[in-house]
């Protein structure tokens, strides 16, 4: 799940501003404003096979520790999500856990959703809600011993998933907030940018400083101001390659990068793409 994404404000944004802020009817209303979660999401990129219908299933996520595949989130009541609640929502996004109470496995990015706002969240459902029904089966993992027993996910939860929203940070102004949620929330770029330890988690000291393979078994970028990240990148180098995917040498991103300009940050309003290099331009060596 694997597959990232301003407003001007005061100095000081205060708490209750920033959850407006995120939560805002902004974008053409509750509507639109899920459809442009949907893209900061790029829901697409992962749940949607090659041929496939549309958010019926995606392509295998192949990890260590077995092979992932992101199920069906159509409104299909036997095999998508369509006997779900907002409320079943909300809660697997936020706390990683099914409708009954099972915890999801960490390759569904959980751990990044959780910084999403109700409010955002609610918004996503009903556009989720728009996308036709296809009765495609999920596919299972596949998963060996002793990866493919649930119950040690709890364990793993207790240790390295800490579920909560972001606060906004009065040190900067809202568009750097904007960026900061949008990054590390909805776009969830940390998923695929940072490295993992032992265990699969992902190393918060060394958050978007880089993996050294990613879903496609490449390498993937830091996006930090280390040498090898993001320093000596300006603005518009950033906003290019988000926007057309293309880097500041002249060449185009390809493979999953490729999906997330076309599927995600490609889509994205001026103001929120510029939020999300801003924030990233800001970030300190890692």
């Amino acid at each position: 799940m694997i597959p990232c994404a301003l407003l001007l404000g005061l100095i000081l944004l205060p708490a209750a501003a920033f959850a407006q802020e995120q939560g805002g009817d902004g974008q053409g209303g509750a509507a639109g404003r899920g459809e442009l979660l949907f893209n900061i999401g790029g829901c697409t990129s992962c749940h949607t096979k090659k041929g496939g219908d549309p958010l019926a299933g995606g392509d295998p996520l192949k990890t260590p520790f077995g092979t992932f595949y992101a199920p069906n989130i159509t409104q299909d009541p036997e095999h998508g999500l369509g006997t779900w609640s907002e409320a079943d929502f909300v809660r697997a996004m936020q706390e990683g856990v099914s409708p009954d109470g099972e915890p999801y496995y960490p390759a569904f990015p959980y751990t990044s959703y959780t910084h999403m706002t109700a409010d955002d969240l609610g918004a996503l459902w009903g556009y989720l809600k728009t996308v036709p029904a296809s009765a495609e089966p999920s596919k299972p993992h596949e998963l060996g011993f002793p990866f493919n027993i649930r119950l040690g996910l709890w364990p793993w939860r207790w240790v390295f998933f800490a579920p909560g929203r972001i606060e906004p940070d009065p040190a900067h102004d809202a568009a750097w907030n904007r960026g900061q949620y949008l990054v590390l929330g909805p776009g969830h770029c940390a998923q695929c940018h940072s490295p993992r330890n032992f265990a699969g988690a992902i190393e918060e000291d060394r958050l978007l400083a880089g993996a050294q393979k990613g879903p496609d078994g490449k390498p993937v970028p830091n996006l930090t101001q280390a040498e090898k990240g993001l320093k000596g990148w300006t603005v518009d180098d950033l906003d290019t390659l988000l926007s057309l995917g293309m880097t500041p040498d002249g060449d185009f991103v390809g493979g999953e990068m490729a999906k997330v300009v076309d599927n995600s940050t490609g889509k994205l309003p001026d103001d929120d793409r510029k939020a999300i290099v801003g924030y990233l331009l800001s970030l300190p060596p890692r």
